[in-house]
């Protein structure tokens, strides 16, 4: 896995909405702050808004209508909405909504600790909350949706072989996937958004009452120094 400084690059207006430094054509890309969401957390038409532009289920569609989807880098999780729509949604979905225990948050980080040793991915913070997890992913040379779908298998996997079961659903009913589809990610070009995502996904499990969250697997992001990136 090799990472770069600058990391990533792609040309201009690749990802509109997300304001990214540019050398002329391209954008400079240091990391990646990811969420990864339970089934069942955020419903692609949350009335906040997702990520998402297409609602899969007619039975979600009828209950909360089209998706509504949003762009840009802050959370939309204490947004004033209309929070009885959101639940009369969420009591249509097919399954249980997932919700990790401790013992399965701590599965779900060795998995992800497992993601990072197979490919050298750097993560500078992690937090495991009941219902998403975040990560500071270091930009390297795989595509961040790769990255993620990586770090959702080994968690699953691990999981599995804990023997922890992720969903309450009755044995005779086909099961879906512990996690919702897809991610959500910020893209992070500055020292300051590194800094900022880092103590942001940190102080994320103390901001809900739980206890601050240590991973062996996280590498402490102390800033470039000298080697901060200048381009090419």
């Amino acid at each position: 896995m090799r990472f770069f400084s600058p990391r990533v690059l792609a040309p201009r207006g690749v990802w509109p909405g997300i304001v990214l430094s540019r050398m002329e054509n391209i954008v400079v890309i240091l990391g990646w702050h990811v969420v990864v969401c339970s089934y069942g957390f955020w419903l692609p038409n949350d009335p906040r808004g997702s990520g998402s532009h297409y609602v899969g289920s007619d039975a979600l569609f009828h209950v909360a209508g089209r998706a509504t989807p949003v762009t840009g880098g802050r959370s939309r999780a204490c947004d004033p909405h209309d929070v009885a729509a959101r639940l009369k949604a969420k009591a249509r979905l097919k399954w249980e909504p997932v919700e990790f225990t401790g013992l399965q948050a701590r599965a779900i980080a060795a998995g992800f600790a497992r993601a990072a040793r197979e490919s050298g991915y750097m993560i500078h913070a992690c937090s495991v909350m009941p219902r998403h997890a975040h990560l500071v992913i270091a930009g390297c040379d795989r595509l961040v949706g790769r990255i993620v779908s990586h770090l959702k298998s080994r968690a699953t996997h691990q999981l599995r072989k804990e023997g922890l079961i992720a969903c309450n659903n009755p044995p005779e009913l086909e099961k879906p996937s512990i996690w919702a589809r897809g991610h959500w990610c910020v893209f992070l070009n500055s020292e300051a958004d590194m800094d900022r995502a880092v103590r942001y996904v940190e102080n994320n499990p103390i901001k809900d009452g739980l206890r601050p969250q240590k991973w062996s697997f996280v590498v402490p992001f102390n800033g470039f120094g000298d080697s901060a990136p200048t381009g090419f």
